[in-house]
């Protein structure tokens, strides 16, 4: 249920017209010299603190400023820490379009206006998240919008079961989502880039929220209320822009959205972010995807920025990624698979079905790049990473979502799976250590077959195998053994690679205080007209979350004491 009027909130919350542009010459908060040792800085391709190196191992939770108790963000942060954790990635806004009834939201966005909630389901929920991280050791990476929003029945006005909400225990769910899922629930549910299209008129178009002026000025002003607000907090690590910005999106782009423009907007607003806060770093939040022939708004200098020089085993030549680099690698990588595979009398043929993709066995060789290198997805991370304003570059490893290129035809499906990023992280690497500066794997997950069910694309409101009650064995999606091993072997690449830090996806904690009409609401085991309804739960989980956390604590364990030590680089 939602609240339409909101009228008696008003005192309590703060009121910003978001067509009024944000002034140029607004005051820039001064660095806390008191303090300012204690912020993670950039210097080079490091991240420093104190004077020492600062690599990480981060959780995603993009949920906890919805948990409904200060003991259940205390007692989550704490549980992610005891695990050998440093950072959490989560999300700093919460936008909706109606102020709801029940749980935590931050941001109203309805026809043009803009209402910023500061109350104790607001803001002051964000507040306590930092406020706990510090205590529990942890650096907190704050994401400042999402590109994905997924409204299905949005344009399609019909009521889809109106009683659905009271046989579900009046949850509040989100209109034309398309499920009975509560709010907030899914990482998909919490407003973001669409809601501002939306509700400020003008072509519904996805990209409008990279061009537009007024909704570029519109956010801005959320961003300015936010960052404002934590600028001084040395357990902040980084703002990051907005989580997988990109041309595609829930809403369509126009058929004029070129990398360019996304680009673009990332200078403008990382531009914004440092003049408010020169404390913190500037993070994109981009999957990694690269336009070897896209024109560059910021092109690279021939001569690499000045290093300290590397250790004898890290050097190696490192050019820049071009059509005739990729396939001349993918061809040579290929040819000697084959033979191993001849060496030792193995064939990787079959068919698998990850999420998104059909790849079947073939000799033929793909003569295109693919999407994630050719521009399809109008991100050019090159590009987006010599903004002088970015500090931090980053990518993310999600399989089942994203195709990174041309299955081989030697290996079997899950070893192409790894393989595959493996050569998507190592790509990165190249092209940070291009520009000389740090990059992080923001996210990285692999569904497995248990969590089949419950799997929800990012861009999609409803689980597609969510029917699939009889699963058979040869399911597509890796086993809880697989998914540990891939994660190994990505992490091992990171680290040897030279990536700064890596950030799973995602974190999820039973034992949490459940209430009706929340993100967290009580849970329903049995028929919708007879709930099963219990007091304590566990966090959301879009298929990327495991119940059981000691498998992921024993990797993270295994390379965390390492890597956040680690002074030099080693490439592989």
């Amino acid at each position: 249920m939602f609240v339409r009027s909101c009228w008696p909130l008003l005192l309590s919350l703060l009121f910003c017209n978001a067509f009024a542009k944000p002034s140029t010459k607004r005051e820039v908060i001064p660095r806390d010299t008191g303090a300012s040792s204690n912020f993670v800085t950039q210097q080079g391709d490091k991240l420093m603190v104190n004077g020492s190196t600062f690599n990480y191992i981060g959780t995603t939770a993009y949920w906890l400023s919805s948990l409904n108790t200060d003991e259940d963000i205390d007692f989550t942060l704490g549980n992610i820490s005891q695990a050998g954790f440093n950072v959490v990635r989560t999300w700093a806004f919460n936008d909706v379009e109606t102020i709801p009834e029940n749980g935590t939201w931050i941001q109203l966005i309805q026809n043009g206006t803009l209402l910023i909630n500061e109350g104790p389901n607001g803001l002051q929920r964000l507040d306590k998240v930092i406020e706990l991280a510090k205590k529990h050791g942890l650096y907190i990476l704050l994401s400042l919008t999402n590109n994905w929003n997924p409204r299905p029945l949005t344009d399609n006005i019909q009521v889809v079961d109106p009683l659905s909400a009271l046989r579900l225990g009046a949850r509040d769910v989100t209109p034309g989502t398309n499920n009975s899922l509560p709010r907030g629930f899914l990482s998909n549910d919490y407003g973001g880039m669409d809601a501002y299209v939306r509700q400020f008129g003008g072509p519904r178009e996805h990209d409008q929220f990279f061009t537009n002026q007024t909704l570029i000025n519109a956010f801005k002003n959320f961003t300015s209320q936010i960052v404002s607000r934590y600028a001084n907090n040395t357990n902040v690590l980084a703002w990051e822009l907005a989580n997988d910005p990109q041309c595609s999106s829930s809403i369509n782009a126009s058929s004029s959205c070129i990398a360019q423009h996304v680009t673009q907007w990332h200078s403008d607003v990382a531009q914004h972010v440092k003049q408010l806060d020169p404390n913190h770093i500037v993070a994109s939040g981009h999957q990694g995807f690269l336009c070897t022939d896209c024109p560059k708004l910021f092109p690279r200098v021939t001569a690499p920025p000045p290093r300290p020089s590397p250790r004898a085993e890290a050097r190696r030549s490192v050019l820049p990624w071009t059509r005739e680099r990729i396939l001349k690698e993918r061809k040579e990588a290929f040819k000697k698979t084959r033979a191993l595979a001849k060496k030792s009398g193995q064939s990787g043929d079959g068919i698998r079905i990850r999420g998104r993709w059909v790849s079947t066995p073939t000799r033929r060789q793909d003569s295109g790049l693919g999407s994630a290198f050719d521009g399809s997805h109008g991100v050019d991370s090159e590009d987006i990473f010599n903004i002088p304003e970015i500090g931090l570059g980053s990518f993310m490893v999600f399989p089942d979502q994203v195709k990174y290129g041309p299955d081989d035809p030697n290996l079997p499906p899950f070893n192409n799976t790894v393989k595959q990023g493996q050569d998507w992280i190592r790509s990165n690497v190249d092209m940070a250590r291009l520009f000389g500066k740090p990059v992080t794997m923001s996210g990285f997950g692999l569904v497995t077959q248990p969590n089949t069910q419950a799997f929800v694309p990012f861009n999609s409101s409803v689980a597609p195998f969510a029917s699939d009650s009889n699963l058979a064995p040869q399911t597509p999606f890796a086993t809880n053994d697989q998914q540990i091993d891939a994660y190994q072997q990505w992490m091992q690449t990171g680290i040897l690679g030279g990536v700064q830090g890596m950030i799973h996806y995602q974190w999820m904690q039973p034992g949490l205080t459940a209430q009706p009409g929340t993100t967290i609401s009580p849970d329903v085991t049995q028929a919708p007209t007879s709930p099963d309804i219990t007091h304590t739960t566990s966090s959301p989980n879009d298929g990327y979350g495991d119940q059981d956390t000691a498998p992921l604590s024993s990797i993270v364990q295994q390379f965390a004491p390492d890597f956040q030590n680690r002074q030099g680089t080693v490439v592989v």
